[in-house]
């Protein structure tokens, strides 16, 4: 059985655990193999390099951007890089090579981001274009450390391992993403060699401008179908829960078990991925199943994601959602039974590259749920000018959902936990399909909509 497994950055800094629990487990020397890991950049690494996710703190690719000196935080970086190293020193990285590797894969984009900086200031090129391929550089080297230091660590613990670089920085191959991945792995013998591969993946297309962060799932994504693996396995410091256990707590956020593609794409809607949307077509097409796992339970199953599974049961699965987004209404008199009057709105949409998480109407208002961040502002303000009466609302949007929930008596339930906490809906969303009911809420009650939904739906004592 052929497996092609992926590591997330907070595994990958407590890499003993994955060494432990993952690589080794209770496997025979023997049974180390057929398996290809795709590992992410250490915690935080890809926030230096860049910026960071959540709170937009400026890394190197500011520097860049900004004209300031990058190669001064490329060497502050690297000091951090080779203090991460440290923390494997009990399981066998060798410190001078792991140095010797980083120091000299930073002076190569130096090098590069020297020669982009020039051709910027001649003023002849697509500034974005430079700037983009600066990010791409940028972002692969966390993954490249991480990757290097992990077949470093095998070989050292009698492991025979395989460093498979997909960065491109040694060589100048007009490749695609597919065609460097299947270059890359032609011709081994996966029963003979474990395989570590960079989540960044060098490509023409640029595979950043495609999937910006979401680029290490994609990667794997794209391994799993070139090899033609038996199964696409997701390693996470949780497991796939039905709630946040940050907000519920461990003891009542219930392993999911089972799920399919659908759900998986209703939580990447809300941006709880448990894998990219885009990495997750590729699969489900190949026919190839998602597990998903918890670093720190390895003899637990984990979540299983196939294309046809319906829960045999009747019930809820997953309760998540986000405090990230706005309520936009828009409000016209005129707009009953006025033909495409959505259409006029759908394309200021497009115009900013906004999308709608939630829609919600009556007979002269349109309701849609967005994420909060700079493209909605200004589409808002585009709005304004254009419609009678636009208002917008901080909001959160919370999910019930689940592969088998089309019949009589989830809505009511999940409706009387909310009411019975004083939850005002504020607007409320249901497909046909009926696998995702969504609720649009105050924000500040978000963590209490969770904790009771979880309770009434997900949770029996």
């Amino acid at each position: 059985m052929l497996t092609v497994e992926k590591i997330g950055g907070t595994s990958m800094s407590q890499f003993q655990d994955v060494l432990t629990n993952i690589i080794k487990g209770e496997r025979t020397p023997d049974d180390y193999y057929n398996r290809i890991f795709v590992v992410s950049a250490y915690n935080n690494v890809t926030n230096w390099l860049l910026e960071h996710k959540k709170t937009g703190d400026p890394g190197v690719y500011v520097q860049f951007l900004r004209n300031e000196d990058y190669s001064i935080g490329l060497d502050g970086l690297c000091q951090r890089l080779v203090h991460i190293n440290k923390a494997f020193v009990e399981i066998g990285l060798n410190q001078a090579e792991a140095k010797e590797f980083i120091e000299y894969r930073i002076k190569q984009a130096k090098v590069m981001l020297y020669s982009l900086s020039k051709v910027l200031a001649s003023g002849y090129v697509n500034t974005e274009d430079i700037c983009l391929a600066a990010r791409e550089i940028l972002a692969s080297i966390g993954e490249a450390h991480s990757a290097w230091n992990s077949v470093n660590i095998l070989n050292n613990n009698g492991i025979t391992a395989r460093f498979v670089d997909l960065c491109g920085f040694n060589d100048s191959l007009p490749l695609t993403i597919d065609e460097r991945i299947a270059k890359a792995f032609d011709g081994i013998e996966f029963d003979k060699v474990l395989c570590i591969a960079t989540g960044y993946t060098k490509g023409t297309e640029g595979i950043m401008r495609a999937f910006d962060r979401g680029y290490t799932e994609v990667t794997f994504s794209k391994i799993a179908v070139q090899v033609k693996a038996d199964e696409a396995i997701i390693h996470k410091e949780y497991h796939l829960s039905s709630a946040d256990p940050g907000i519920v707590g461990v003891d009542k956020a219930v392993p999911v078990g089972h799920t399919n593609y659908v759900i998986a794409d209703q939580l990447a809607d809300i941006g709880m991925e448990a894998i990219h949307p885009k990495a997750a077509k590729p699969l489900e097409l190949a026919g190839i199943n998602i597990r998903i796992k918890n670093t720190f339970e390895p003899n637990h199953p984990g979540t299983l994601i196939t294309r046809e599974y319906v829960s045999p049961d009747a019930k809820v699965e997953i309760v998540s959602g986000t405090t990230k987004v706005i309520a936009v209404e828009i409000h016209d008199p005129m707009m009953v039974g006025e033909v495409g009057f959505d259409l006029r709105i759908m394309t200021h949409f497009a115009k900013f590259g906004v999308s709608y998480i939630l829609k919600s109407t009556n007979a002269n208002s349109i309701t849609m749920v967005v994420w909060e961040n700079a493209k909605s502002k200004e589409l808002i303000l585009d709005l304004r000018q254009s419609f009678y009466q636009v208002r917008t609302e901080s909001v959160a949007i919370i999910c019930v959902m689940g592969t088998n929930i089309a019949m009589p008596g989830f809505l009511y339930k999940a409706s009387k936990a909310l009411y019975e906490q004083n939850i005002n809906i504020e607007s409320f969303g249901q497909s046909l399909r009926q696998v995702n009911m969504q609720f649009v809420i105050r924000r500040e009650r978000y963590n209490d909509a969770v904790i009771a939904l979880n309770e009434a739906l997900c949770f029996h004592k």
